[in-house]
């Protein structure tokens, strides 16, 4: 999160400003929820974790909820109050919260360790970044990107996605993750040409596994930038080549990729966002952090289908505090995104957020503003009343 915070500054940068989670069930299906006051996440420094970016979360069953984050912050001591010369997890780490019904949130952080040294949760020799999970008959699956280093280029831009895999998990029912048996699927080849970031987010509805990728194409005068529309049968998740679908602007689904064609949903092109039903306005709603100026301000827009059409987005709270010159949370270096929505700590009509800010600061700098900080570089939660 160190470097790939500074690369995590480019699932923000190259991802989604290049030009800058948790799944959900369609109909939404959740058991009661206790109040929101009384379960709200937070993400406490503890068990070795000192702050990441992403925060996908998916509920797993009644009681536990598995969180999912990027490059991660670590160290074995305890009660540090800032990241100088701490060491950082390139990759994914994980985390599963609950809610006891006497009011507390809960999470326990799962660090991996390899040759006594902390390690991505996910692959071996690759670095892996995660995105949206989703449950679809009765398996987990996770998306993850393949990022490779680029060794000659400028940092921060010094690496670029090389394809995606998923980590498909059939039996998740152990309390500690990384008991968890893993297949990985690889994606890769069965994704049209430009397709830079698969599950920026992901819903299941009906027989299908729906996503809406950052795509870009530049050739044959044709310049397309945004997120579009892509769907998969769940009976072909295992074998997914030949079955992808794209939304067209025509109101149709083709099995290949017309750069003329394909309808864009989000033209600011997005590297995380959520989608998520909401049953009582009979209606999907997408939450996500403006890719504009530094990520000033978390937005929504509402469509009655996944195909929509999407409504204009509108502001769901003000300028965010990170990058407001005139807040004392304020650093010039300061940038915000991964904005989402987690349906499942929702009580009423309110609405559960997060997002994470990041710094275009050299994190090789010991003394750097995200390194003395840590109120940086974490996700941050809001409680939205709609």
């Amino acid at each position: 999160m160190i470097m790939k915070k500074i690369r995590s500054t480019f699932i923000l940068l190259f991802l989604s400003m290049l030009a800058i989670s948790c799944s959900t069930l369609y109909p939404a299906k959740y058991p009661a929820q206790l109040p929101q006051a009384q379960c709200i996440p937070s993400f406490p420094d503890q068990d070795g974790w000192y702050g990441a970016d992403g925060a996908y979360s998916i509920r797993l069953d009644e009681q536990r909820t598995l969180w999912l984050f990027g490059d991660t912050f670590v160290s074995e001591d305890r009660g540090l109050k800032n990241r100088i010369d701490m060491d950082v997890i390139l990759g994914t780490t994980l985390a599963v919260s609950t809610c006891s019904e006497n009011a507390a949130f809960k999470i326990q952080y799962f660090l991996k360790k390899r040759n006594g040294q902390f390690a991505s949760s996910f692959g071996e020799d690759e670095w892996l970044w995660p995105q949206d999970p989703f449950i679809a008959r009765g398996s987990l699956y996770i998306p993850l990107l393949i990022v490779q280093s680029l060794p000659d280029a400028q940092p921060p831009f010094n690496f670029k996605i090389g394809g995606h895999k998923i980590a498909r998990i059939n039996n998740f029912k152990a309390g500690d993750p990384h008991q968890w048996p893993v297949d990985y699927l690889d994606w890769t080849h069965a994704l049209a040409a430009g397709i830079e970031a698969l599950a920026t987010t992901s819903i299941v509805h009906g027989s299908y596994v729906y996503f809406y990728p950052l795509y870009r194409h530049t050739k044959d005068d044709i310049h397309i930038s945004g997120n579009i529309l892509a769907r998969i049968a769940i009976d072909h998740l295992d074998n997914p080549a030949n079955y992808f679908e794209y939304w067209t602007r025509d109101g149709g689904w083709q099995t290949e990729l017309k750069p003329a064609e394909v309808k864009i949903i989000f033209p600011v092109g997005l590297s995380e966002l959520s989608v998520r039903y909401h049953a009582e306005d009979h209606e999907w709603l997408a939450v996500y952090l403006s890719p504009t100026n530094k990520g000033n301000q978390l937005l929504h827009s509402t469509a009655r289908s996944p195909e929509g059409p999407w409504s204009p987005p509108s502001a769901l709270i003000g300028t965010i505090a990170e990058v407001d010159p005139h807040s004392p949370l304020y650093d010039r270096h300061t940038f915000c995104y991964a904005g989402k929505e987690h349906r499942q700590f929702a009580h009423s009509r309110n609405l559960v957020t997060t997002y994470v800010c990041n710094s275009t600061e050299d994190l090789n700098k010991q003394e750097s503003f995200l390194r003395k900080n840590l109120f940086l570089y974490r996700p941050v939660v809001r409680i939205i009343q709609r």
